[in-house]
Parts: C-alpha cells; structure tokens; sequence
C-alpha cells in the first residue's frame, strides 16, 4: 500500500488538547476529551506543530498509566516541542 493511499484511509478523532510544555523533560500536559491508551497512535496538531508518534509513556500525578479517561490530564514524553492550544488527535486506521 502507498503511503498517499495509507493517509487517505487513516481517520483522526479529536481527544484533547495540550495545556503546557516542559521543555527540559520533553513532556506535554494534554487534558484530555476522550479515551487514550498506551499503544494508540495519535497526532498533536498546531499552527508550527505536526508530530505523530505512538504513545509509549504516560502519567497522572506522576504515576505511570497504561489508559487514561475523559477529564484527566496526563503527562506524555514528546519527541518535539509542543505549544499549549495544539490540539491531540486519535489516529485510526
């Protein structure tokens, strides 16, 4: 399959938005819309950010999560800096 054909077919579900960036720790704050768990694919989005990656690391007051549910607002390491009001996309295919 194409990678044109393979952008075509995936579906992006709007899951949250990014509230704070620690740039030392390369971690985003993301509250949370929807759903997320360790292993999902998701694309964080903005006017100079387009980053996707899968999620491999994530916390809740500092405690590691494997899933995380509507209204929390977790921490996720981020291979690129990232700027509160980036929105966070579920990417599926």
């Amino acid at each position: 399959m194409s990678i044109r054909r393979k952008l075509i077919m995936e579906d992006k579900k709007l899951i949250g938005k990014v509230t704070h960036y620690y740039g030392k720790l390369g971690v985003a704050i993301i509250e949370l819309d929807d759903d997320l768990e360790y292993g999902d694919r998701i694309s964080i989005e903005g006017a100079t950010t387009n980053i996707q990656q899968v999620v491999d690391s994530m916390q809740i007051e500092h405690k590691t999560v494997k899933t995380a549910r509507r209204g929390d607002a977790i921490g996720l390491k981020v291979p690129d800096m990232v700027r509160p009001g980036d929105v966070v996309y579920k990417v599926e295919e």
